[in-house]
Parts: structure tokens; C-alpha cells; sequence
């Protein structure tokens, strides 16, 4: 019986992207902190306004915005955590679905992808 082989990169390849993604996972959290700042329903003082209707409307856009933007952020944020945890244990590279290699193309456009291209479009379907 043949032994399968495992096939991982080596860590000074891992290393720029572990780096380059440590660095958009810092970004990203700085930017969902930001988001929760601007988001209108966060603001103490407006639990003491009694706001004409236009105001409270707005509010409810600038809410629903800033929930969206945080719901993107916590997507991404989740992608990225994924992929600096399959640096560490040496699974970077290799799709979570089938077991094969994610090509480096795609890798180089998106680092923190953890399916190939081929389970993606099966899991959009």
C-alpha cells in the first residue's frame, strides 16, 4: 500500500504571508473598532434625545450601515484567523476540503483562502 505524501510549503515561503497576514488581520480589527464607533446607536447621548423622526431615521441608516460593515469585517476577520492558524500547524496551502493543493495563483491573489477553486465553486452553488 503506497503511503500518501504529505506535501507543505517550506517555512520561508510561510513566512511573508504569515507576516502579510498577521498585519491585515491587525487592519481589519482596527477597522471594525472604528466601525463600532461610528455606529449612531452606540453614542450614550442619544439615549437622552428625543429626536425628531428624520433624525431617527438617519440613525437607523447609519446603524444598519455600520452593521453590515461590521458583519464584513467579522467574515474576513474569520478568514484570516483561519489561515494563520493552517500556517501554524502546516495545513497553509492545502484545501480544507478535498486535500489537494490550492493553486499558487489564487493563494498570491487571496492568502487567506483555505479552499481551491474547485470546492469554492461548489460550495457557492
Amino acid at each position: 500500500m503506497a503511503k500518501k505524501v504529505k506535501i507543505k510549503y517550506p517555512w520561508e515561503v510561510l513566512a511573508p504571508v504569515r507576516k502579510y497576514l498577521a498585519d491585515k488581520l491587525s487592519i481589519l480589527e482596527k477597522r471594525k473598532k472604528l466601525a463600532a464607533a461610528a455606529d449612531p446607536f452606540n453614542d450614550k447621548s442619544r439615549l437622552d434625545d428625543n429626536a425628531a423622526i428624520d433624525a431617527d431615521a438617519a440613525e437607523q441608516v447609519g446603524h444598519m450601515q455600520a452593521s453590515a460593515i461590521r458583519q464584513t469585517l467579522d467574515r474576513s476577520i474569520i478568514q484570516v484567523r483561519k489561515a494563520l492558524t493552517r500556517v501554524k500547524i502546516g495545513k497553509y496551502g492545502v484545501c480544507e476540503n478535498c486535500g489537494k493543493m490550492i493553486d499558487t495563483d489564487r493563494l498570491m491573489i487571496m492568502p487567506e483562502a483555505t479552499l481551491c477553486v474547485d470546492c469554492e465553486k461548489k460550495r457557492e452553488k
